[in-house]
């Protein structure tokens, strides 16, 4: 499993020229499901994200978590995470779940974000989607589990 993660602005979802989701200060989190993956990965990395201290503190060092500002959260499945580039010029999906194991622990992952009072925005599963952000920073981390 891996989670991209990017502290935001403000960051939206648009599928066929319409909003389906929008949040202001936070994480935006693309989630990639591999072959394999287990809820308990699943587990570890939403309370890692929810958890890691990435926003700035009184003096500018990035000592708060999601829940100490009360952030917002956009959750995107991304399959193109479990891309592998090694050969060739073309990607491999071959490590990436099937369909349906990948939205349910996508889903999941949603689930748990939300246990914890965080408001939380997703795109939708499978669908194409035009997904805009204002990063703040920027900052980027990749999570696996």
């Amino acid at each position: 499993m891996k989670v991209l993660i990017q502290r935001v602005k403000n960051s939206g979802v648009n599928i066929n020229g319409e909003t389906v989701s929008s949040i202001d200060k936070g994480i935006l989190a693309f989630v990639g499901i591999e072959k394999g993956d287990t809820k308990e990965q699943v587990e570890k990395l939403a309370k890692k994200v929810v958890n890691l201290r990435i926003f700035p503190d009184e003096n500018d060092k990035m000592n708060l978590s999601l829940l100490d500002i009360r952030g917002e959260m956009l959750v995107v499945s991304q399959f193109t995470l479990c891309g592998d580039c090694k050969k060739g010029t073309r990607p491999s999906f071959d490590k990436s779940a099937p369909p349906q194991i990948a939205n349910e622990l996508y889903e999941y992952f949603v689930e748990l974000i939300k246990l914890n009072g965080i408001k939380t925005g997703t795109g939708k599963f499978g669908a194409m989607m035009e997904v805009s952000l204002i990063n703040d920073g920027p900052v980027t981390f990749m999570l696996e589990a």
